[in-house]
């Protein structure tokens, strides 16, 4: 969560449930509202479990919204700042580097391109370490060598992000669709 959004409010936390993993009395769940600038009133939400370090997030909108598709060219440093509303139901395009498709395990966030960024290089890496496919295995040294002209400035991308339930939005006047604009 960037500390720079709004002032943190006070968190509904209910500690000692049952995860559904381990299933151990050691999940805290957490919910609480925030004012996101430009985005408006949301709902984050989250479940952690101590035992199994098994975690879960989502963010909603309290505003009543339809679905979204909004996107970003990324062309440099500046970029990087760019703030992003995700949600568990979004589809994350990345043309020619990745997809980041919604489905159970999908967490909802609020981050920066910087960090949607990081987060795929930190997939792809996972990819090309565990790969015994050497041609898997130089797709993704390519595509982070594409990752880091990108984050570094060198090389433009787009961002596309699709929501059905209209919960995401990427916060920039350069941004193209989305509901805050």
């Amino acid at each position: 969560m960037d500390k720079n959004l709004t002032a943190q409010p006070v968190a509904d936390v209910i500690k000692g449930e049952t995860c559904p993993v381990c299933h151990e009395k050691a999940l805290s769940l957490t919910e609480r509202e925030d004012d996101i600038p430009y985005f408006g009133r949301v709902a984050l939400f989250s479940m952690t479990c101590e035992s199994c370090r098994f975690h879960k997030a989502d963010v909603e909108s309290l505003e009543n919204r339809g679905p979204v598709k909004v996107s970003l060219e990324v062309s440099g440093e500046k970029d990087m700042a760019v703030k992003i509303v995700k949600s568990s139901a979004a589809t994350v395009r990345i043309p020619y580097i990745a997809d980041i498709e919604p489905g159970e395990a999908s967490n909802g966030y609020i981050t920066n391109v910087e960090g949607l960024l990081s987060r795929v290089k930190q997939q792809v890496e996972a990819v090309r370490n565990s790969e015994d496919d050497p041609a898997a295995v130089k797709k993704a040294k390519n595509i982070l060598k594409k990752l880091n002209r990108v984050i570094w400035g060198d090389e433009k991308a787009r961002i596309i992000i699709e929501d059905p339930t209209g919960n995401s939005d990427i916060l920039s006047d350069r941004a193209v669709g989305g509901k805050s604009r």
